[in-house]
């Protein structure tokens, strides 16, 4: 059974990563080839430093860690500063109760992003509302 939902899975990615991103190009995207790490959010009393949670952009596909596991799927910059993502696969291993309330914030947020803004090594995604949700310090190599 194990075996049928990685095999499952592992088709879901392939499908995804072979998508064709009709949104703006995203190879001229400021986003493309970043890598971030989850500082802040809005939503959950937990601290996102306690976890590691990643976002990687590259060639229209985010991924990274969300906490307990990884993520993958597309991701579209509209005009101006319209940002959002999905669908997103992930694997499914389980976690500490925490862990898994972060993961379970971080990707709830994650595909409520509308918008975005680049500045200082700082990435910022936005709700519908306008309202910071997660704050993301840049990545070192």
């Amino acid at each position: 059974m194990k075996a049928i939902g990685l095999l499952l899975l592992a088709t879901l990615l392939v499908g995804i990563i072979g998508c064709e991103n009709n949104s703006k190009s995203t190879a001229s995207s400021p986003l493309n080839g970043t890598l971030w790490n989850l500082t802040a959010w809005t939503l959950s009393s937990l601290n996102p430093a306690d976890f590691t949670i990643t976002a990687k952009f590259a060639d229209g596909q985010i991924s990274g860690n969300s906490g307990v596991n990884t993520y993958i799927g597309p991701y579209k910059r509209g005009s101006g500063d319209a940002f959002s993502v999905g669908p997103l696969v992930s694997t499914e291993m389980g976690g500490s109760e925490p862990a898994m309330r972060a993961e379970d914030a971080y990707l709830t947020l994650l595909g409520q992003a509308k918008s975005y803004k680049m500045a200082d090594g700082k990435l910022t995604l936005y709700d519908q509302g306008g309202n910071e949700s997660l704050i993301f310090d840049v990545a070192s190599r």
